[in-house]
């Protein structure tokens, strides 16, 4: 894997290209696999979430209710905890513990499409589902920590934190607008869930979808959007470059 150079101020009428984080950059889901380590610390925790899996499970295995169920793991993983700024030094704890795994999971082509458009100055930014906090660690790993992370945010809630706001399908689109990300020249994403982001960039790339999301992404996105994968065993897509 190679390590990441400087790179270029991008100027402000850069092109905008936005990366998805989980099973885009990173072969997995970083969230989760947070969220199940909170879980884990505590046989109560473990005990209420094996419990609630029945209804949690399939609330997040489908589209319209997965955010209700994802919440509903958060709020496990996080009870007890009062401040985003709690979360945030559990976040850093986690990503210490866990640093060699989770470098590993970092995709090598992934990383060099990433520095590449960072070479060529353009305003890379990262939007993702996860806490932004988890992802600006990870990305430290290889020197990207500078790159901004717009994520689902977190606070105080029915005695936990949790979302806040989910960096998700349409919302993810407010938000990157918000920070002034308007016009999207490029972006990168696994999911159907970012096909609003996928479909308002001038040239999408699918990269490392599920199987079974193949044709839906060619049947709505335009001809010959590429369609990649970067490195995930598990995952459809094309074993190229851009």
């Amino acid at each position: 894997m190679s390590a990441a150079g400087p790179h270029p101020v991008p100027a402000a009428d850069a092109p905008v290209v936005v990366f998805d984080f989980d099973h885009t950059l990173y072969d997995g889901d970083s969230g989760s696999h947070l969220f199940a380590w909170l879980i884990r610390r505590s046989w109560l925790r473990t005990a209420v979430a094996l419990a609630l899996t029945p209804l949690l499970g399939p609330l997040v295995a489908m589209l319209p209710t997965r955010r209700r169920g994802i919440s509903g793991y958060v709020w496990i993983a996080t009870f007890g905890l009062h401040r985003r700024r709690d979360l945030d030094a559990l976040i850093d704890r986690y990503v210490e513990a866990n640093r060699a795994q989770m470098q590993a999971r970092l995709l090598p082509a992934a990383l060099e499409v990433f520095a590449a458009h960072r070479v060529a100055g353009d305003r890379v930014v990262v939007a993702t589902g996860a806490p932004p906090e988890l992802a600006r660690a990870i990305l430290s790993f290889v020197a990207h920590q500078d790159v901004p992370v717009i994520g689902t945010v977190v606070g105080p809630k029915f005695g936990a934190v949790a979302a806040r706001r989910h960096c998700h399908h349409e919302e993810k689109m407010r938000m990157l607008r918000e920070q002034g990300y308007g016009e999207i020249a490029m972006a990168y994403s696994d999911s159907t869930a970012d096909l609003p982001l996928l479909k308002a960039a001038r040239r999408a790339v699918v990269v490392n979808p599920k199987h079974s999301a193949v044709e839906l992404f060619r049947r709505v996105l335009p001809a010959g959007t590429p369609i990649l994968n970067w490195g995930c065993r598990d995952r459809a897509g094309d074993a190229t470059g851009v």
